[in-house]
């Protein structure tokens, strides 16, 4: 085939969507649900997204959706974000909802019914056999930053007297409602975790060997209340494709598979990202921008915002103090912004390697005089850089006198480094006094690298002009 006229993906995508908008127009409900089912189950939760988004054709969308085949349905209806599952829910019938929550898995049922009004999840809970829904209650009451918020109990358990046959033999006779299959875990009869083996140990290990023989008991678990972001720093750590929760009796009661904090590693650096932006609150922050409305977004904005004006007026205060020797030579006035924006540049690039290397622990408070230290020898190279350039410039392109040209530079090179300082510094500071560095990280350093380039320069035009 000319691969001139092979069809991109993602315009197949499109194409596909215009398609099913229009049959939607033309009512043509099967046709639409004919073109979704081209696609894979996270294909067509994607395209229900787009189709949800669009509030005149919420109705249609519901109905097309009860034409997916049932098996269909479950599968799309997981890959949905909690707000338009609930979309879905108030469409469809208590029948049709029981039905698609019965086949989820473990973990997405109770991801579902943490978001479901209370009345729908009682609803449920009543047709749920009784053992199912003592263990559902018990994960739902689970704060939800914790290890136990994000476990499944649908692991496959293995006993130490069992041997290899035996244990393959189980496996293919639960396996499929297992989570994975790539570990078992093996408990006592007290449900207190041993260890673990693998499913390629057992496929290669002779069918008579006890389990107790071939299972490593040097696992790492976590438990149960564990917080969800060191949880994800362990499967950073170890690259584990499942890990074992424990309880404080040290009881397995659940697994975390990496699909999960695949999740919950989006959502902590969504985090980071805001509060590094100086947004504060985050109790939206699994919401999509568009998906906020005017007065949320004011509210995560507003506060530092205030705190930063506080500081700017500060500045103001120090030029209006220095205002005579402004006065005398006014040309120190074009630098201003140059002095300013170099340091808090420098400052953020400090800070937002030390954020990053505290989160992925390179680096820990102990280390604070080797990072002060290390910064220090940086900005010295870029300020010298930085300031001879300035300083060429001033002289042979602005037409500035020497002393001019000295005053800036040597002011470049102090606000660099007093600013590459404070960026290593106080997220470290934030650090060990119990704050998130990234809330206070560019907001902090920004604000007070204007406030220090603005006293450091007119104090160098005091020394060095003798003004």
């Amino acid at each position: 085939m000319d691969p001139m006229i092979v069809m991109q993906p993602d315009l197949a995508f499109e194409e596909s969507l215009e398609k099913i908008f229009q049959f939607i127009e033309e009512k043509r409900y099967f046709k639409a649900r004919d073109e979704l089912l081209k696609y894979n189950e996270a294909d067509i939760g994607e395209m229900f997204e787009e189709m949800l988004e669009e509030p005149d054709i919420i109705e249609s969308t519901i109905v097309i959706y009860r034409l997916l085949p049932k098996d269909v349905s479950v599968e799309v209806f997981s890959y949905l974000p909690s707000d338009d599952q609930l979309k879905i829910v108030e469409g469809i019938t208590d029948a049709e909802l029981s039905y698609i929550v019965d086949q989820l898995d473990f973990d997405d049922k109770i991801d579902i019914l943490e978001e479901l009004p209370a009345n729908l999840v009682d609803k449920i809970l009543e047709k749920t056999p009784k053992d199912e829904r003592r263990l559902i209650n018990t994960f739902l009451n689970y704060p939800d930053t914790c290890a136990g918020s994000l476990m499944t109990p649908n692991y496959i358990s293995l006993r130490k007297d069992m041997t290899v046959g035996e244990a393959l033999a189980y496996i293919k006779e639960v396996g499929m409602d297992a989570e994975t299959l790539y570990t078992c875990y093996v408990k006592d009869t007290g449900r207190k975790l041993m260890g673990i083996v693998s499913l390629s140990t057992l496929v290669i290990t002779d069918d008579q060997i006890k389990i107790n023989d071939i299972m490593h008991t040097d696992y790492v678990c976590v438990n149960v209340y564990d917080d969800q972001e060191d949880v994800s720093e362990m499967f950073k750590k170890y690259g584990f494709i499942a890990m074992p929760v424990v309880d404080k009796e040290h009881r397995l009661v659940g697994i975390i598979t990496v699909d999960d904090i695949l999740e919950v590693i989006e959502d902590e650096n969504t985090e980071d990202i805001e509060r590094m932006a100086g947004i504060l609150d985050l109790e939206q922050s699994d919401k999509e921008y568009l998906d906020k409305s005017v007065f949320q977004h004011v509210k995560a904005r507003l506060p530092w915002l205030l705190i930063l004006m506080v500081s700017l007026m500060v500045t103001g205060a120090i030029i209006s103090y220095f205002e005579d020797i402004l006065s005398k030579v006014i040309v120190l006035v074009a630098y201003m912004p140059l002095l300013m924006g170099t340091g808090g540049n420098t400052g953020t690039q400090a800070s937002t390697l030390i954020v990053r290397g505290l989160a992925l622990d390179e680096v820990d408070y102990d280390d604070a005089f080797k990072v002060l230290w290390k910064e220090l020898r940086i900005s010295f190279m870029i300020g010298l850089v930085l300031s001879t350039l300035n300083f060429l410039k001033i002289i042979f392109i602005d037409g500035e006198s020497p002393m001019i040209a000295l005053t800036v530079c040597t002011s470049m090179i102090l606000i660099i480094a007093f600013a590459k300082c404070l960026g290593g510094m106080v997220p470290m500071l934030a650090k060990k006094i119990g704050v998130d560095p990234a809330l206070m990280a560019n907001p902090v350093i920004g604000s007070l690298t204007d406030t220090m380039a603005v006293l450091i320069y007119f104090l160098m035009a005091m020394i060095i002009l003798g003004l």
